[in-house]
């Protein structure tokens, strides 16, 4: 019973499996596999296909089985999921692992420490053409039909560069975002921007 509680499961004690919702179903198959306290519990994708309620309930639970000192591999494409979850990430593409670290020191491998997305009408590789020689810029790639800008240093007065450079190449810019590089900045930068099988 301590376990049903500790998933938030308990009133539904009696309830047949198949009558599970998707999250709880998904609690439950966590709650089965540490019931024989194993070393280290293996998750492959947990909060795949989970509404948003489902999925914070499932980080919780694995917050709370690594603070009582539970070893987890998690397996997940979820960038956000990782770096919330994680105290140490290994980036994998086509079976090899191209980086493993903590989620800020892979952040910070990043050649860049804010990241300017740049919507426009026209051929997104000329403005990455245009951005890429900015003063401030220290790469810039084109991807999902927006052009993404890695700025170092802060990037003070940048952003009104970038803005003036597609002016002055007749790029009509139709939206700006600006973030801090994410472990999706890290994994587009090291397995490239291509569409995968």
């Amino acid at each position: 019973m301590r376990l049903l509680e500790q998933f938030h499961l308990a009133d539904r004690a009696g309830a047949e499996v198949f009558a599970l919702s998707g999250g709880m179903a998904q609690r439950l198959m966590v709650a089965r596999s540490i019931m024989h306290r194993p070393a280290v519990l293996f998750l492959d994708e947990p909060t795949a296909g989970l509404d948003p309620q489902s999925r914070l309930s499932m980080w919780e639970a694995v917050h709370e089985l690594n603070a009582a000192g539970q070893t987890i591999l998690l397996t997940t494409h979820y960038m956000e999921e990782a770096d919330q979850l994680c105290q140490r990430v290994a980036i994998m593409d086509h079976g090899q692992i191209l980086a493993l670290d903590t989620p800020v020191e892979l952040k910070r491998s990043v050649d860049a420490d804010t990241v300017v997305t740049v919507h426009a009408s026209g051929d997104p590789e000329a403005l990455v053409t245009v951005l890429t020689g900015v003063e401030g810029v220290s790469s810039a790639s084109a991807a999902a039909g927006a052009v993404m800008v890695n700025l170092r240093g802060g990037g003070r007065g940048t952003l009104p560069r970038l803005l003036m450079a597609a002016e002055a190449a007749g790029i009509d810019v139709d939206d700006v975002s600006i973030a801090e590089p994410t472990l999706e900045t890290v994994f587009i930068s090291l397995t490239g921007k291509e569409l995968r099988d």
